[in-house]
C-alpha cells in the first residue's frame, strides 16, 4: 500500500493486456473481473478529472492510458463481468478529512466510473480508514443511492451490504454454518463482527450473501520475492468459500510489467484442472434415485421426481409432500463406489431452507452416518474420509420450510487430504484412508467465481 505522495512516474507497466488478464480469468472458471481503480493510496487507474495523481500523470503511454477502459473492453469481448473497487480511504487527496468536500470528491469519481465504462457489474467498497487518520464521516447511503441510480443492475459489495457481504476475514474463509440472511442493523461498515458475517443469521431479516475474498500471494500486490499459493492450497479455500454458499473472489496481482506472471497463470491452470478432475464425473448420475415422498406424485405430477436433482441449474428441484416429518433421497447404485465428497444445492431463489442435514451409507445392512452438516444454501461442498458402499441416503433433519434440494453431486476427490476432526458443523464419522496425488500438470486486479 503506497503513501499516497509516490511520484506518478513509478507507474509504467510497458507490457500491460488487460485481455492477459480476462483471458486467464476466464479460462480459469471466473465469471468476473474486479478492478482496483484506486486503493489506499490515491493514484487512479483511470484519468480522472477531479485529480492529476492518476495515469495521465504517468510516463505509461504518456499519460494517455487508461486501464479500466482497456479492461472494461477485454472484459466484454470475453463476455465476462466487469466490477471496480473505489477505496473510500484516500492518502493523497487533500480535501480527505473534510467530509463534505471529500464526500462530494468521492460521488464525483463513482460518477466518472459508473458512466464512462459500460455496464459495471460490481463496485466494491470498504470503510477503510487508516489508524490516527484525519477523522471523517463516509456518507455511504448516498453513495449506495448514486451507485444504483447509475447502475442498477450492479451488485454493491461493503461489510454490511447493501447486497452482498464480507464473510470477516481475508483468507476466503466463511463459516462452516453460513446463512445468507443477517440483519443488517447488525452489521457496520468498518467494524465487522467477523463471527456474526462469518456464519450469518437465520432469524435474520435482510438477505445478504457473503462474499469471501483472498489473495493468490502472500499479500495483495505482487512481489518479484513472493510466490503464489499452490493449487491444492486454492482447491481448499475453494472448498470453504464457494462450497460454504459464498462467492470467492480471489485477488491476482499483475506483475511490475502489467501481466499476470507466468507462476500464477500455472497455479490457477492447475487449480482449473483439479476441480475439473473432481466435478466432470457425479457419481449419483449411475444411481437410482426415489425419496421418501415426492411433491404431487400421487396426482401424476413430475415436475419435483427426484431425478431432477441430477440436472444443472436451480430452476428444477425436488420436493418432498407438505407436511411431512422424514425428508430423505436414496440412492442405489447397482455396485459398490467410493467417494469422499458431496454436493448439494438448494433452489436459492425459492429462500435458504436447510438448517441441518446428514449422509448415510448401508454397512451391512445398517444405516451409519458418514457426516452430519448445517446449512446448504446456493452451494454446500463437503469432504470426508473415503467411504464405500452401494446403497446411500442424504437425510434433511432439520429445514426452515420444506426443504428443496435442486442438485446432488456424489463424487471423489483424491487429491483433498482429509482429517479426521470434524470441521465443526460438518463432521466426519468413517476413519478410512486418505488419499493425496500430485497437482495435475506441472495495482492488483481480483476474479470471482
Amino acid at each position: 500500500m503506497g503513501t499516497g505522495h509516490i511520484s506518478p512516474s513509478v507507474f509504467n507497466p510497458t507490457e500491460l493486456d488487460a485481455r492477459q488478464w480476462v483471458s486467464v480469468a476466464k479460462n480459469a472458471g471466473f465469471s468476473r473481473v474486479i478492478l482496483t481503480v484506486k486503493h489506499h493510496d490515491g493514484f487512479c487507474l483511470w484519468p480522472s478529472a477531479y485529480t492529476d495523481y492518476s495515469v495521465k500523470s504517468s510516463p505509461w503511454k504518456n499519460g494517455t492510458g487508461d486501464v479500466l477502459f482497456e479492461l472494461a473492453i477485454a472484459a466484454k469481448e470475453a463476455g465476462i463481468g466487469l466490477g471496480v473497487y473505489l477505496s473510500p480511504w484516500d492518502r493523497h487527496e487533500g480535501c480527505y478529512g473534510k467530509t463534505m468536500d471529500y464526500n462530494e470528491f468521492y460521488m464525483g469519481q463513482m460518477t466518472e466510473l459508473l458512466t464512462g465504462y459500460g455496464e459495471i457489474k460490481e463496485v466494491w467498497l470498504d470503510g477503510a480508514k487508516g489508524e490516527g487518520e484525519r477523522d471523517m464521516q463516509y456518507f455511504f447511503r448516498s453513495w449506495f443511492s448514486l451507485i444504483h441510480q447509475l447502475q442498477p443492475g450492479a451488485t454493491i459489495f461493503s461489510d454490511a451490504g447493501p447486497d452482498t457481504r464480507w464473510v470477516g476475514d481475508e483468507a476466503g474463509v466463511a463459516g462452516s454454518t453460513c446463512w445468507s440472511l443477517v440483519n443488517q442493523s447488525s452489521l457496520t461498515i468498518g467494524h465487522t463482527d467477523a463471527k456474526y458475517s462469518g456464519g450469518g443469521d437465520p432469524q435474520g431479516q435482510d438477505w445478504i450473501p457473503a462474499e469471501c475474498d483472498v489473495s493468490i500471494r502472500p499479500g495483495w500486490f505482487w512481489h518479484p520475492s513472493e510466490l503464489p499459493k499452490s493449487a491444492l492450497t486454492l482447491l481448499d479455500i475453494y472448498y470453504k468459500s464457494a462450497g460454504r454458499n459464498c462467492l470467492l473472489l480471489l485477488n491476482v496481482p499483475p506483475n511490475s510489467s502489467g501481466l499476470i506472471s507466468d507462476e500464477d497463470v500455472q497455479v490457477l491452470r492447475e487449480f482449473t484442472e483439479l476441480r475439473r478432475a473432481i466435478f466432470s464425473h457425479n457419481l449419483a448420475v449411475n444411481a437410482v434415485l426415489t425419496a421418501s415422498s415426492t411433491h404431487g406424485s400421487s396426482f401424476g405430477d413430475s415436475r419435483f421426481e427426484p431425478s431432477h436433482v441430477l440436472e444443472e441449474g436451480i430452476f428444477h428441484y425436488w420436493a418432498p409432500e407438505e407436511d411431512q416429518s422424514d425428508w430423505i433421497m436414496y440412492l442405489d447404485f447397482a455396485t459398490s463406489v467410493s467417494f469422499n465428497m458431496i454436493q448439494i444445492q438448494e433452489p436459492i431463489h425459492m429462500g435458504q431452507r436447510v438448517v441441518s442435514f446428514h449422509l448415510d451409507i448401508l454397512s451391512q445392512g445398517i444405516w451409519q452416518t458418514v457426516l452430519k452438516g448445517t446449512t446448504v444454501g446456493y452451494r454446500r461442498l463437503v469432504r470426508f474420509p473415503t467411504v464405500k458402499s452401494q446403497q446411500l441416503r442424504l437425510v434433511i433433519d432439520k429445514a426452515r420450510a420444506d426443504p428443496l434440494i435442486s442438485y446432488l453431486g456424489i463424487y471423489s476427490d483424491p487429491f483433498s487430504v482429509v482429517s479426521d476432526a470434524p470441521d465443526v458443523s460438518s463432521t466426519s464419522y468413517f476413519n478410512a484412508s486418505r488419499i493425496i496425488q500430485p497437482v495435475v500438470g506441472n495495482h492488483s486486479s481480483s476474479t470471482s467465481v
